[in-house]
């Protein structure tokens, strides 16, 4: 979009762009709007598909400037040049440019402050940043001797709100000035623009209006917001009104009512119905525009506002306790956008009420973040600990809100608490005595219950027994009793320990005939299962185990042939662990000792129970490292040179390479060659159908273990089509046809050619053009002169046969005397 001065030549039904992967095209108006003071907003389309991912810099250069501006020497002979730097990242995601509201048309007046915003919106929710940057010129380079406009105090832009601040012009003239803005996701840089403006500088006794100062503010969606605003002229004027920026344009838009008009004084009201689909992290600006009607010069004041549309906190939050977890429920959030939830715990209630701009929860409450679920409609979370149960003996208060994909939260649900249920008996041991696939024995044991009411449940009492051959007791079956409540071991045999984990409840009963029933909660507690993963000269060992009590730490312990007894090699307090330095193919055998408790008085402490015993062997199964893969083109030599590096770490794994090509960016790699020497990193490679093309290297050991696939890298740089400028019909023998000089990968062209009343000479398909100087269908040379040409050229690039659009002139001189064969 540019702005254009009516009553210039600059007027420009088509531009060129070029697209910054060495391509260029005319892209042509398709909306021309008139504005006041004699201005022209120009609206251009344009469609380009680039060759891959990468970082491209599009630029669009017009012939001129405006004449006699002050800060730019000699401006009518400097092009008038602006640009925007495109990342295209897989990674990141789709992305919008920045579009600017307001239009960059307004006065100023030696003496007066002067501000202008560019109502910058991001439809992505990205984050903006504002500069000053110098004005571009030729090839959108910074114009030599440019300097920025006088002023008797300062000359900025808020990098935050955009304001660009004239505070004041002192001299009156025409002046160019450029903003760079900038648009950043997640803390990278993905894109920047910069807006190029004149600022025409007049004197004046008018003084500009003064809007009061409007405060920032966060609403939550559902909410209308309504901020009123008052306007003051000094000098009586009427003032007019306008809003600029995202909550104008969107679906549920905004609007600016103009509530009271009278000489030297307005009112305004915004009003905005927000909706859940308006909620993001970043806030929206509202740019308020007043403008007086003064008789000799209008002029402006500018007030920016943000406003933060916050989701509605998550409700009916519920909190379920078991032994050694907690089951939290809530209810769908009223935005349906959210994209899951964060879950946040703390030992103990705290009061805690959020201001109106606070989301989530801040950690001097004490609250940590202890659980996230995916989708809306993902409303229950078990929080058991990470798999390490909650230790009894506290009371655990949650917290819930909702999470957007841009990192937008919720505020905060209310607050909901509960113990853990004590369980009726409490678990103590269930240790691994005997490993066996048939012959398998378990040690379960168990506190003597206390902590129930011996009135209701006088006796006599008996366990229940109970096991399932998994972690969690989803298959438990009855296979014992204990009369008593003294006897509280039992060894449960002819187990297969070897290959499974077992979990055991033990009910307690009232035995009292007719007055038989359960007393209390049982708890579900399994054995250690051990297990694991070989690698190379490595095994690694993890610990599976379902228990109500705390784990402190695990003893691991090796077989030793020499001694003939397992022998510690070592201590952790995660459940997992590496033993290392050891013999590929050789065979190790381990079992794991368990040491924990209860927060609980009167539980036997610690609790130390044993894993099953098992053996494995190291071997190599480790890839080596991704090599970082880059690829550049050779165009004049007509080679790829493909280049990689493996990091120093992974080179004594490495044996040899292979490389994968496709001449195409959507289509799949195919081999093309191996490199059997490790040490070589670089390979030359001559495409068949272009130099375009898209490049991948796998790693190999000697395991056969290949790397994960390197990054894809494709090149699409070389254009090899060139039409010279000048031609020579004159049947010498020496550049009698029109051609271009040597090229490749050309599939046919569309070339025109003009002469300089619009009138079409010559056109064909063919690349090598063999153009005689003569006029079609008389068959008469053209004269002496300066011809314009439009050539489409059709190469094979990475996205397939694409065109590639070249414009220019063709000086024809020396016409051949008395030769037309026609006649």
């Amino acid at each position: 979009m540019t702005y254009t001065y009516s009553l210039s030549n600059a007027d420009r039904p088509s531009l060129e762009v070029t697209w910054g992967d060495g391509t260029s095209s005319i892209v042509f108006r398709d909306e021309k709007i008139s504005l006041p003071n004699y201005y022209n907003r120009n609206t251009y389309h344009g469609t380009h598909t680039y060759p891959g991912p990468g970082t491209y810099e599009i630029k669009m250069e017009d012939q001129n400037r405006n004449a006699d501006i002050n800060n730019i020497p000699n401006s009518v002979n400097v092009p008038f040049a602006i640009k925007t730097v495109l990342q295209i990242n897989p990674n990141e995601g789709n992305n919008n440019t920045p579009v600017l509201l307001n239009p960059p048309i307004d006065k100023a007046a030696v003496g007066e402050l002067f501000i202008h915003n560019p109502a910058a919106f991001d439809s992505d929710g990205d984050s903006i940043s504002y500069g000053l940057t110098t004005c571009l010129g030729n090839n959108g380079l910074p114009i030599s001797g440019y300097t920025l406009p006088p002023a008797s105090h300062d000359f900025y832009v808020n990098p935050i709100t955009g304001d660009l601040v004239w505070d004041c012009p002192t001299t009156t003239g025409k002046y160019n000035v450029a903003m760079l803005i900038e648009e950043w996701r997640n803390g990278i840089k993905i894109g920047k623009i910069v807006r190029d403006m004149q600022i025409d500088v007049e004197n004046s006794e008018n003084h500009p209006p003064v809007i009061d100062s409007i405060p920032d503010i966060c609403v939550m969606a559902g909410t209308t917001v309504q901020v009123s605003f008052s306007v003051v002229d000094p000098d009586n004027d009427n003032i007019t009104l306008e809003g600029q920026g995202g909550p104008f344009i969107l679906e549920n838009s905004a609007s600016l009512a103009q509530t009271m008009n009278v000489p030297g004084h307005a009112q305004g009201q915004f009003t905005w119905q927000t909706e859940c689909s308006n909620v993001r992290k970043q806030p929206y600006e509202v740019v308020i525009k007043a403008t007086d009607n003064h008789y000799d010069l209008s002029l402006v004041h500018l007030m920016s506002f943000n406003i933060t549309v916050i989701a509605p906190a998550p409700t009916n939050l519920q909190a379920i306790p078991g032994n050694t977890s907690i089951a939290v429920s809530w209810n769908p959030d009223v935005c349906s956008n959210a994209a899951g939830y964060f879950i946040f715990r703390r030992q103990g209630s705290y009061a805690y009420t959020h201001d109106d701009c606070e989301t989530g929860i801040p950690p001097s409450t004490g609250y940590i973040k202890v659980g996230k679920t995916q989708g809306w409609n993902t409303t229950t979370f078990i929080d058991d600990n990470n798999g390490n149960g909650l230790p009894q003996g506290y009371d655990y208060c949650y917290r819930v809100d909702a999470y957007f994909n841009d990192s937008a939260e919720s505020y905060i649900s209310d607050e909901v608490c509960t113990p853990l249920v004590r369980g009726i008996p409490v678990m103590t041991n269930v240790s691994v005595e005997t490993t066996d696939s048939v012959n398998g024995k378990m040690y379960v044991a168990w506190s003597k219950p206390i902590d129930f009411d011996s009135v209701s449940a006088p006796g006599p009492y008996k366990y229940l027994i109970w096991h399932s051959n998994d972690l969690w007791g989803t298959n438990l079956q009855l296979i014992d009793s204990l009369s008593g409540i003294d006897d509280t071991i039992y060894y449960d045999s002819l187990l297969n320990t070897k290959n499974y984990p077992y979990s055991y409840r033990i009910e307690f009963y009232n035995d009292e005939p007719g007055n038989r029933f359960l007393i209390g909660t049982p708890q579900i507690a399994s054995s250690i299962f051990l297990q694991s993963a070989p690698n190379d000269n490595s095994i690694r060992l993890s610990f599976q185990k379902n228990v109500p009590w705390i784990n402190s730490s695990y003893v691991i312990y090796r077989w030793n042939e020499s001694s003939l007894s397992y022998d510690s090699i070592g201590v952790t307090t995660h459940e997992y662990f590496v033993d290392s330095l050891l013999k590929n193919g050789e065979q190790y055998c381990y079992k794991v000792k368990s040491i924990g408790g209860y927060n609980i008085d009167g539980i036997i402490n610690p609790i130390v129970n044993f894993s099953q015993k098992t053996c494995d062997s190291p071997q190599d199964l480790t890839p080596p490292c991704s090599p970082n893969l880059s690829v550049t083109s050779f165009c004049t030599k007509e080679y790829n040179e493909i280049s990689w590096e493996v990091p120093d770490s992974c080179m004594n794994d490495v044996v040899g390479y292979n490389l994968y090509y496709s001449p195409y960016l959507d289509e799949t790699l195919e081999f093309l060659t191996t490199i059997t020497d490790p040490t070589q990193t670089t390979y030359n490679h001559i495409p068949d159908m272009s130099m375009a093309g898209c490049y991948q290297i796998i790693a190999y050991d000697s395991a056969g273990n290949n790397s994960v696939p390197s990054t894809k890298i494709c090149v699409d740089s070389c254009n090899y089509y060139n039409l010279p400028n000048v031609f020579t019909p004159d049947a010498n023998g020496i550049n009698d046809l029109y051609h271009p000089g040597p090229y490749k990968f050309v599939d046919h062209v569309n070339m025109k050619i003009f002469n300089r009343w619009g009138i079409l000479v010559f056109e064909t398909d063919n690349p090598d053009i063999n153009w005689n100087g003569r006029i079609m269908g008389t068959g008469d040379l053209v004269s002496d002169g300066v011809y314009y040409y439009i050539c489409d050229v059709y190469e094979y690039r990475l996205t397939g046969i694409v065109p590639r659009n070249l414009t220019g002139f063709i000086h024809v001189y020396g016409k051949e005397v008395n030769s037309n064969p026609m006649k």
